[in-house]
């Protein structure tokens, strides 16, 4: 007689959730690799933060994803937190070391690897548009790379200019990020996503040279600045590999597998229908 495992809860938490494709990943990678698990959507206002990590602890919850606006309350909740969420002051994933619930990034590991495969040479030149929390990842990401010619821009200065004097970067002015040169350059903001911004962009200038356009956003999967930047002759590398390589070093840490094909397959049918 077989003995019966019951699927270890996964899920993610925020506050509005909205639409997440996480659900739709890990659940196929569970399916796929017929593994014990099932990851739900858990809306949790702000306030009920605290109750929910006591939860975590009664239901054994072993792995779960978080999104805006708990990336930095959940923090001084938890048993233990790795070099990534104290050097970003952000947490986007809770993980089990026995009894112990600990935090983790993997934003910055996420972000870093579509770069990885492209060899980039020390001297490259970086400009950062957006200083929101998933810049803090960008930014550490590019430091892993040994990148450290880096220009941040951002509409509002005083965010620019916090971000720059905390991770020693240039500043330049939200008006003359066209004139700043740079071999890659890479949207943190939600200009062009799919909705009221669509058709805006975050780099109003024609691209020189060659270069890398990398842009966070992955809806819709070409955005106005990766379409600009790809007819100026530009490489291209859309927030989509940013989404899964978060979602894979999150399932890693669950699992110790890694994001079958399957899964990968069923994010892009539902955002794209391809």
């Amino acid at each position: 007689m077989s003995t019966f495992t019951p699927p270890a809860l996964h899920g993610i938490i925020g506050y509005p959730l909205g639409h997440s494709m996480s659900p739709l990943m890990h659940n196929t990678a569970f399916r796929t690799l017929n593994l014990p698990g099932v990851y739900l959507s858990w809306p949790i206002e702000p306030g009920r933060l605290p109750a929910f990590v006591d939860a975590a602890r009664l239901l054994n919850i072993r792995g779960c994803s978080i999104t805006i606006p708990h990336k930095i309350d959940i923090i001084p909740l938890l048993d233990k937190t790795s070099e990534n969420v104290r050097e970003m002051g952000a947490c986007n994933t809770l993980y089990r070391d026995g009894e112990k619930i600990c935090g983790e990034n993997t934003d910055v590991i996420g972000f870093t690897a579509p770069l990885r495969k492209r060899s980039l040479s020390p001297e490259t030149r970086v400009l950062v548009l957006g200083a929101g929390g998933v810049s803090r990842a960008a930014i550490a990401g590019l430091r892993r790379l040994g990148l450290a010619n880096i220009t941040l821009t951002n509409r509002r200065k005083e965010r620019a200019e916090a971000l720059c004097n905390e991770f020693g970067l240039l500043c330049a002015p939200w008006e003359e990020r066209g004139d700043v040169p740079a071999d890659l350059i890479i949207n943190t903001t939600p200009l062009g996503m799919t909705g009221a911004q669509e058709h805006e962009t975050p780099y109003p200038r024609a691209f020189q040279d060659n270069g890398i356009a990398y842009d966070l956003i992955y809806t819709p999967f070409q955005t106005r600045f990766l379409r600009d930047a790809a007819a100026a002759g530009w490489e291209t590398v859309s927030g989509l590999d940013m989404f899964i390589g978060q979602g894979d070093a999150q399932f890693h840490l669950w699992t110790g597998h890694h994001l079958p094909e399957e899964a990968i397959t069923a994010v892009t049918s539902a955002l794209y229908g391809q």
